[in-house]
């Protein structure tokens, strides 16, 4: 049976934004996110609009049919041989980095009229160095992340085929027996399916077999560690990296910094430099597993470089390592909403808020200086909980949008002091303007 891929309609989109223009596409990402999906599904979407298969050029070089074009040379000639003289031809290549010095091949082959490029990559290193310096402006980067909440929600309604190739119920969706049966979701259980295994888009085909989604998580983390981190970024010590991956994922949420990763594993008796904790630290982010918040301080209006957060691209990985059944729920709904504002804020940036000495959970701005703020918390059903989340954000003497989000039931217009409370399933899935 062919795996059904999961349509990643926002990712589209950007493509076809830039189809024909005379940028380079580069797709970056963590592994098994669904990157050669995206390409595969943009592809089909080509030739449904009309374009000739003939004029499309597809390589994935971690297949080893392609080994032979893993050197800038080899791929650039057998590429060069199929572009059409008359007609634009589309070039797709999976996970560049396989070859070696492909910067080469990609500048030379821009030079060529009637080509659109279309790259991916695993590591943020790719956009950097000798690619960087030579198509400086003329590439534009689509981030991809695992499936966002909605994503999985509606892959979910979608069902998935069975190995007669039949629509078939996921085990999430639940029926309502009643004159007229009808099927719907009960998104608290999906949220906790998504909480706990998270969103690699493989995940919601495996049918809720708890051991089979830890096998895979595992899988893909060996993968990642092993090919995205040890070899690409020259990592001597695995025993060592694999202690910074747990503890970050232990402190998901909790400003940190590199001397108390150091002077915490030298507390174990291990002898390691905070240069040696940056360099893994630096590695583990170019390899898209975890992602850096810097702080802003919101009065001082300046960023702050020191007890920043990092927040890991899966939940399921987190808990997977941790070996947690029952999620932190705060910690991972913070590090959900991370990735859904990253998800959101195009040419915006993401920080952690400092006002006085509270702490906003997050800080949307972008460059016309639009800013929004959002507290995240399991309940606020408690007062004094209520009173200590909504305190950071009643310092802001801004009128630009506040949010708290919790998993509390929440009605239409629920506001304190101008400070919308929304609850997170509602805007995970709408967004900031329900209840309106």
């Amino acid at each position: 049976m062919k795996t059904k891929l999961i349509e990643r309609k926002e990712y589209i989109a950007s493509l076809d934004a830039w189809r024909n223009k005379q940028v380079i596409k580069v797709i970056t990402g963590v592994r098994r996110c669904g990157k050669s999906s995206l390409l595969i599904l943009y592809i089909e979407n080509l030739i449904n609009s009309g374009v000739s298969e003939s004029n499309i050029v597809s390589i994935n070089l971690e297949d080893m049919n392609n080994r032979e074009l893993l050197s800038a040379e080899a791929l650039h000639d057998y590429i060069d041989q199929r572009i059409s003289e008359k007609e634009t031809t589309y070039v797709f290549i999976d996970e560049i980095q396989q070859c070696r010095s492909f910067e080469r091949a990609i500048v030379s082959l821009n030079l060529r009229e009637n080509i659109d490029i279309y790259i991916t990559g695993s590591n943020a290193t790719l956009l950097s160095g000798e690619f960087a310096t030579l198509l400086a402006g003329r590439y534009v980067e689509i981030e991809m992340l695992p499936l966002s909440f909605k994503e999985y929600v509606n892959f979910a309604m979608q069902g998935y085929p069975n190995s007669e190739g039949k629509p078939q119920q996921l085990p999430m969706r639940t029926v309502l027996v009643s004159s007229e049966p009808e099927l719907y979701l009960n998104p608290d259980a999906l949220f906790e399916d998504y909480m706990r295994f998270g969103g690699f888009p493989y995940i919601p085909m495996l049918q809720k077999d708890s051991q089979t989604i830890i096998d895979y998580l595992g899988m893909i983390y060996n993968t990642i560690v092993l090919k995205d981190t040890v070899k690409l970024e020259r990592i001597n010590d695995i025993v060592l990296l694999e202690d910074i991956v747990r503890f970050l994922c232990s402190c998901i949420g909790s400003p940190i910094s590199i001397k108390k990763i150091s002077d915490t594993i030298n507390s174990t008796g291990r002898k390691i430099s905070p240069n040696t904790v940056e360099q893994y630290m630096r590695a583990l982010t170019n390899s898209f597993v975890f992602y850096k918040a810097d702080r802003y301080d919101i009065r001082g209006k300046q960023h702050l470089k020191t007890q920043n957060k990092y927040y890991i691209v899966d939940s399921g990985i987190r808990n997977m390592l941790l070996s947690s059944s029952s999620p932190d729920t705060g910690h991972v709904i913070e590090n959900i909403v991370f990735f859904e504002l990253i998800r959101r804020a195009k040419n915006k940036k993401v920080n952690i808020g400092k006002i006085d000495d509270k702490e906003i959970d997050f800080v949307v701005s972008n460059i016309s200086g639009g800013v929004s703020y959002y507290q995240v918390a399991a309940t606020v059903l408690d007062g004094e909980t209520l009173k200590r989340e909504l305190e950071p954000l009643e310092k802001i003497s801004d009128h630009f949008p506040k949010y708290l989000l919790t998993m509390d039931i929440v009605g239409k217009n629920a506001f304190y002091n101008g400070i919308k409370h929304m609850n997170i399933l509602d805007w995970l899935i709408n967004g900031d303007n329900i209840n309106t």
